[in-house]
């Protein structure tokens, strides 16, 4: 199958609903449903998604967006800003255009309970929303047990940096204090979970600083897999670029992490015959769905939101779709943009839903760049369907970034991946 750039962009549908949302009748044509309340919870890549693109299809709609921030940090970014070249102010954004634009309500406040038998939501503040269908977008939380040693107040030590904010400038901070010659050690989490690539192009960025202010510094990765996404691409573009700076140890070979001295920043594995001590210690624990999906009823056993993959319905309780990192989306990895895909196809499911229609054929995608430097990166990208049964990704359709090209190639992509950001964010909160 032969797919170029402009093709892949086409399917994105970037700035304009894809080819997916085409031929989409407003209800008012056909019924009216302006009634009908849809109460979308979390404001990150996939609720604010959802809940824009049900405005944009279906104006009539009752469209309520529940996120406690009024100001959301794209996870996907951060590594920029944790590598030094980026600001805070670079990766933040607002819901004023959701409000003004496409008239989505917004409520600063924070979802703690869903009553899947009355279809209510209740809030932090006390009020009770209402709802005919509802969608859960609850990104992530974390097992901070996962370790000896480790619990979640020990993260403002030895920092995650895994939700985009405060954790984020905390790391950058301890970076810019670790001495020359010091070693900043990463832990990377066992499957699944957010962005498969982040923590490799988060060591890329920090060997960039460090090659520029630090240069006798060193990065440990100490991971709990045997394999990487883009292994290869990463691992020849870190010899390239950084030389011996950068080390990877697989589960098999110590870097399976089982134990954490917080106060002597020291990691041991193995049992303990391994240790490892840092200046810098960056520990992404294992993750889970966001606390009010499994607070709701709405979790397997491991953690992860089960759905109806033709259109992310759960499998839970009725009336309810979950969608983003949350989500158990077959071969779809847990990234910003599968959640921006997953909005789309929600918004249309219910709309039709609303109209009494069947679902539409399941059409999605991901794009995933990881800068090394500010000036080289490397992609993958791929198309799903849901087929026999599951989501997966079409033969042929994407792939990975060439090896063995030249520096100008990898600036390219560089560059594309700084559009990339630009054209995803205005797609979603723009």
């Amino acid at each position: 199958m032969a797919f170029t750039r402009r093709d892949f962009i086409k399917t994105l549908g970037i700035g304009g609903g894809a080819t997916l949302l085409s031929g989409c009748v407003s209800m008012s044509e056909e019924r009216n449903n302006s009634a009908a309340k849809v109460v979308v919870i979390g404001g990150g890549s996939g609720g604010a998604t959802v809940a824009k693109y049900l405005k944009h299809l279906e104006p009539a709609l009752s469209v309520t967006l529940v996120e406690p921030t009024a100001t959301f940090h794209t996870c996907y970014g951060s590594n920029w800003v944790i590598g030094g070249f980026k600001q805070m102010a670079d990766i933040a954004q607002s819901y004023g255009n959701l409000q003004d634009k496409y008239g989505v309500r917004v409520v600063r406040d924070r979802a703690i309970a869903i009553e899947a038998d009355k279809h209510q939501v209740r809030l932090a503040g006390g009020t009770t929303l209402n709802y005919d269908k509802l969608v859960v977008s609850p990104g992530i939380d974390f097992r901070f047990d996962a370790v000896a040693g480790y619990n979640k107040e020990d993260a403002q030590r030895i920092p995650h940096a895994y939700q985009a904010g405060e954790q984020t400038v905390l790391l950058r901070k301890q970076l810019e204090a670790m001495p020359d010659g010091g070693t900043f050690i990463l832990v990377a989490p066992g499957n699944p979970f957010r962005c498969p690539p982040g923590p490799y192009e988060r060591a890329s960025l920090v060997a960039h600083y460090f090659k520029q202010h630090k240069p006798r510094a060193k990065v440990l990765i100490l991971d709990n897999k045997e394999n990487f996404s883009k292994q290869g691409l990463f691992v020849q573009g870190w010899k390239e670029l950084y030389g011996e700076m950068i080390e990877w140890v697989p589960a098999s070979q110590g870097g399976q992490v089982e134990e954490i001295d917080v106060n002597n920043k020291t990691l041991f594995s193995d049992a303990g015959f391994n240790e490892f001590k840092g200046d810098v210690i960056n520990y992404i624990p294992p993750q889970r769905a966001g606390q009010i999906a499994a607070d709701s009823g709405l979790t397997d056993p491991l953690g992860w939101c089960p759905v109806d993959q033709k259109n992310f319905a759960s499998t839970q309780h009725a009336d309810i779709y979950v969608i983003g990192d949350a989500s158990m989306a077959g071969e779809m990895p847990k990234s910003g943009h599968s959640a921006n895909t997953q909005g789309k196809v929600v918004a249309v499911d219910i709309i039709r839903r609303l109209r009494e229609q069947e679902s539409v054929e399941l059409s999605a995608v991901n794009t995933c760049y990881s800068l090394l430097t500010p000036d080289y990166a490397i992609t993958v990208a791929a198309v799903y369907k849901y087929i026999d049964g599951s989501i997966r990704g079409v033969p042929g359709a994407g792939g990975v970034s060439p090896m063995d090209v030249d520096r100008e190639f990898r600036r390219t992509e560089a560059y594309y991946a700084q559009g990339w950001y630009d054209s995803i964010t205005d797609d979603i909160w723009g």
